[in-house]
């Protein structure tokens, strides 16, 4: 399987990443967590996703007590994180609010929880995780170099930024990647610029949620998801994949080159996800399974 590199010089990455968003619920064991990633890495997803309040800032040392298992796994793979949303959290006593944080102090203590938590002495990226109002570009950009410098963060980019936040971020410091949702359930990135940008400053997106947290597949009876999964399923039966291949395949045919973040712990649905890399749909298709998505045709 072909690495995939985010931007010109930027960290190279599996073409689908492995998230592990809800690691928490899983209810396994460290060696069962092992098996997961040992898996995941047999198939070709040798990149994970992480962000350190995933299951109550509890998923990243989940993670990496697995790790240590077998230390000698991480040089096979590249763990990618977020930070920046502050939780009020029995694990956060300090947090008195909800809020978002991207000083340099958080940024920096942020990253030294989730290297002692992922059992780890470098993050190969590590992702603002939502736009803060009160972020000062010039400061993020002192404490990215300072962990640069440290060795302890290989790259830099965020995630949910608009297309004039990542400007003003990138005018500072240099972003590999704007971590975004989108799904037909949520088509917005390809028309406010989000993807535009992407590619024209040549920075492959990420995607999160790709099947819009399952709603593509099932447990959803809006008319929107009913429009979905009925084109879907009938594109799929006359193409010979799966509904679920065939969203991934929707996400990788556009030009700016996404890399989806299929979280799951189900190897088969790692696998679908994995098919739609040598599935090629044509423009009809697409426009068919966006339409469904929007709900009317094009204007």
């Amino acid at each position: 399987m072909t690495a995939t590199e985010l931007c010109p010089g930027g960290p190279v990455l599996s073409p689908i990443v492995a998230g592990a968003w809800r690691m928490g619920d899983w209810g396994w064991t460290p060696p069962q967590r092992l098996a997961w990633i040992e898996q995941c890495i047999g198939l070709g997803v040798s990149s994970f996703d992480h962000a350190d309040i995933y299951g109550g800032y509890a998923v990243e040392a989940l993670f990496g007590e697995a790790l240590a298992l077998a230390p000698g796994l991480r040089q096979r793979m590249q763990i990618v994180t977020k930070c920046g949303i502050k939780l009020i959290s029995p694990q956060r006593p300090g947090h008195r609010l909800k809020s978002y944080d991207s000083s340099r102090a958080h940024l920096v203590q942020s990253v030294e929880n989730s290297l002692r938590a992922l059992r780890t002495d470098r993050i190969d990226l590590l992702l603002i995780h939502r736009p803060d109002a009160l972020m000062d570009a010039t400061e993020v950009a002192v404490a990215v170099d300072e962990l640069k410098r440290a060795g302890k963060v290989l790259h830099f980019g965020v995630s949910n930024f608009t297309p004039a936040q990542f400007e003003l971020l990138d005018s500072r410091t240099r972003l590999a990647t704007n971590q975004i949702e989108l799904h037909p359930l949520h088509l917005a990135p390809l028309h406010d610029g989000t993807l535009d940008q992407a590619q024209r400053l040549q920075r492959r997106p990420m995607i999160w949620s790709p099947l819009a947290g399952g709603r593509l597949i099932g447990g959803d009876d809006s008319e929107a998801a009913q429009r979905v999964r009925w084109v879907l399923g009938s594109a799929a039966a006359r193409l010979g994949c799966s509904p679920a291949t065939l969203a991934y395949a929707w996400l990788l045919r556009h030009p700016s080159r996404p890399v989806p973040v299929a979280g799951t712990r189900r190897i088969e649905a790692l696998k679908e996800a994995l098919a739609a890399l040598t599935l090629p749909i044509d423009a009809e298709t697409w426009y068919e399974i966006w339409q469904a998505g929007s709900g009317h045709e094009v204007a």
